[in-house]
């Protein structure tokens, strides 16, 4: 999704929902990529819906309230959550609300699978599907179609992949041929590559501090462990008056204590030497 203006800064917000929720991981990634595509599906066929749920001259709240009643049972209260969230933020145009669910939807796909320990699986299954796709004109033809219908295409990818690629291939392709929502074939595919390798290269950090950090220190932290570890830092907060005089962090296998701030910046040190 390329996105402008408000557009990125409400698709900014709503992934970091997705990942405090997807994060925990009791709820259910996979229900929640299906729930969440299943929205996509029911906006990109209603236009007006679609229209009213972004129209900036509307409350948040009472955008909220209508995507409430129109889920209201259909979906998890997780689900329900982060709809609500998209439509009472402001976008810059109707098809930005419709690109950020289907985003979100494959997200929370592709950390499924990373939760499985299979996200470099999917991301090279993907990959190759593409390659494949293009060099053979008789499967790009059926797989666009405009004809045939989605359950034929289903059941072709199904022949294709079933058994032979992780699900969450099998699922995140399925949906980019049965809803293309306009895009080529290869596009999508070049996109799903693209999120999963900045899902890949996402880490998190544990974060147990005796009493709550301040969003400067927040963002202090999450820069000093980006530049540690190479990569892109997600903090999961947690607050235990038990951890005294200093942070408590913990970074796959590898545990942090005492006073991070120093600590990091000596490691900083010890590598930019």
């Amino acid at each position: 999704m390329t996105a402008h203006g408000a557009s990125r800064e409400a698709l900014a917000a709503a992934r970091e929902r997705l990942d405090a929720l997807t994060d925990n991981t009791a709820v259910d990634a996979v229900k929640l990529a299906d729930e969440l595509a299943g929205v996509t599906a029911l906006l990109g066929r209603e236009v007006s819906l679609r229209r009213v749920l972004s129209d900036p001259a509307q409350s948040g709240e009472a955008k909220a309230e209508l995507a409430g009643r129109l889920l209201g049972g259909q979906v998890s209260g997780e689900s329900a959550d982060l709809v609500a969230g998209l439509v009472r933020s402001r976008w810059s145009q109707p098809r930005d609300l419709v690109d950020a669910l289907e985003e979100l939807a494959n997200l929370a796909d592709l950390t499924a699978a990373q939760q499985a320990g299979k996200l470099d699986n999917v991301e090279d299954e993907l990959f190759r599907f593409g390659r494949i796709v293009s060099s053979n004109t008789e499967l790009r033809a059926a797989l666009t179609d405009r004809t045939a219908t989605s359950a034929a295409k289903s059941e072709l990818l199904r022949s294709l992949l079933g058994g032979r690629a992780e699900s969450a291939t099998e699922r995140l392709v399925t949906r980019l041929v049965t809803h293309p929502r306009g895009r080529s074939l290869e596009a999508g595919l070049e996109s799903l590559s693209k999120l999963a390798a900045d899902r890949r290269e996402r880490m998190v950090a544990v974060v147990t501090s005796a009493v709550p950090l301040s969003d400067g220190q927040k963002q202090r932290l999450a820069g000093s462990l980006a530049k540690l570890y190479g990569r892109q830092m997600h903090l999961n907060l947690d607050v235990d008056p038990a951890v005294l005089g200093g942070i408590r962090v913990q970074v796959g296998d590898e545990v942090i204590n005492g006073s991070i701030a120093d600590r990091v910046d000596d490691a900083s040190r010890k590598m930019a030497g």
